[in-house]
């Protein structure tokens, strides 16, 4: 078959396209870490810098209270459909920096039993900086070979992986030229190399940090210890607490606007390809642990979850201290399913923690952020144009499945632009995001290249027959 234009150029310039993403991962764009904001300002420069070379008519560095958007648009024709992408461009912290092979933010590029092609290691490889960057690279293809069918218009955020805490300002106030027809977002991931999938769900998302307080100071455990409560021991029995012998969890109330799947829906998600004995391979973890009366990708996919994702009080450097600490913390996130509310979970969180301390102790809990689930599904002209686009470029049409992870902006592009989002993403769930020696596949890297225009291309055909 002889190859398009846009697969050409794509051959062409292949290098170029991945060593201008290992710049942009260079920089240590941590929106969590203040010490990073000049990092910040530079990897949105970075951004706009090369979205006005691939094309882009208007570009510019959006302001917000925190860190800044990167608004970019080409509009040829205000008649056509108009395609916003969402991306972001703040990375997670690195941390633990000593569990990583090789420095998080000198990006390399090793071979791996599941991508043997290659994939480039570094903090923000898969999320989001090589999943974004896939837009603006199809972009610049688009442009260079005058395939660009539609209008489109690019939000990248820096806030993502804090919670999103400005974007909905901004989206509020920047309404009038965000109107467009579809949000196509890159920060999900595909079953396996061979099997392409588009997620049609996500779970929300609702953080929480606790605070136990004992005594007025440290004690000695030796003079203290049995006559005066340790708040972390107290902090481990109250977390125990939140889920059953079944982990089930056990918040009154929790479950109460879970939407239950019917048991046709649930045969149709065990239609994906999955192998327990692979899963627990690459974890190197003998049995699998989850809510009892479902399967694994249930429970990581249309089942809320309860877990601590960090812990600490007292005394935790080298060697020993017999101390008896005055306070202990943890942070705790609950992923949600659609119906539950990220904003009455947490009151309930917070209800319940507070009830089952015992009078030896005082508990603050605070509110980090949050996010609402989301459900797309198949019949859209957004949904049809990625299982179009993917069944051209992976020779098969995708399966449609639920993400585990969380997205709170997609359920806030609904509310406040009145769109859907497609989650058009081609990462792995092995790509380690959130973990050390994130990675992701050059395969995937240049796959979405090579796919997105062709989304762009159905979805403007089939909107233009729709009308």
């Amino acid at each position: 078959m002889e190859k398009s234009n846009i697969t050409n150029y794509l051959d062409l310039n292949k290098e170029r396209f991945l060593n201008e993403l290992i710049d942009l991962l260079k920089i240590p764009s941590i929106s969590a870490d203040s010490k990073h904001k000049n990092d910040m300002i530079k990897t949105a420069e970075a951004v706009k810098h090369r979205l006005i070379e691939a094309g882009a008519d208007l570009v510019e560095i959006s302001p917000t209270t925190g860190y800044p958007v990167v608004y970019g648009e080409k509009i040829i024709d205000a008649s056509k459909p108009t395609i916003l992408v969402y991306g972001h461009y703040d990375v997670q912290p690195a941390d633990p920096i000593n569990l990583w092979d090789s420095p998080p933010f000198e990006p390399i590029i090793k071979k791996t039993d599941i991508h043997p092609e290659g994939a480039i290691f570094a903090r923000g490889a898969c999320d989001d900086k090589g999943q974004m960057y896939m837009h603006i690279k199809a972009f610049e293809i688009m442009m260079k070979t005058n395939t660009l069918p539609c209008n489109v218009k690019f939000m990248i955020e820096g806030e993502e992986e804090v919670g999103s805490p400005n974007l909905g300002p901004w989206i509020i106030a920047n309404k009038n030229r965000l109107i467009g027809d579809v949000i196509l977002i890159s920060d999900t991931s595909i079953i396996a190399n061979d099997t392409p999938s588009i997620d049609t769900g996500l779970r929300g998302l609702s953080y929480m940090e606790v605070e136990v307080v004992g005594p007025n100071r440290d004690l000695h455990s030796g003079v203290y210890g049995g006559a005066v409560a340790n708040p972390i021991n107290i902090l481990c029995k109250m977390i125990a607490s939140c889920h059953d012998e079944n982990n089930h969890i056990t918040i009154p109330g929790f479950y109460d606007d879970v939407n239950e799947l019917s048991d046709l829906e649930r045969d149709e998600m065990a239609k994906a390809p999955f192998n327990l004995e692979d899963f627990k391979k690459d974890l190197i973890i003998e049995k699998e642990h989850g809510e009892k009366g479902y399967s694994t990708i249930e429970r990581t996919g249309i089942r809320p979850t309860l877990d601590v994702n960090g812990i600490w009080g007292g005394y935790i450097g080298e060697g020993a201290k017999t101390v008896l600490p005055s306070k202990a913390f943890a942070k705790i996130s609950m992923r949600l399913v659609p119906n539950q509310g990220s904003q009455k979970i947490s009151e309930l969180f917070q209800k319940y923690f507070e009830s089952i301390a015992p009078a030896s102790v005082k508990v603050k809990v605070k509110a980090h952020h949050g996010g609402e689930p989301v459900f797309v599904g198949t019949e859209s002209i957004g949904y049809q144009s990625a299982s179009l686009a993917m069944q051209e470029t992976y020779g098969k049409k995708p399966l449609p499945t639920r993400g585990g992870g969380s997205i709170p902006i997609v359920a806030l592009f609904k509310k406040e632009l009145g769109l859907d989002s497609i989650l058009f993403g081609f990462g792995l769930d092995s790509d380690g995001l959130h973990s050390p020696n994130e990675h992701y596949g050059l395969f995937n890297y240049y796959k979405g290249i090579e796919t997105i225009p062709l989304f762009y291309k159905y979805f403007t055909a089939l909107s233009t027959k729709k009308n």
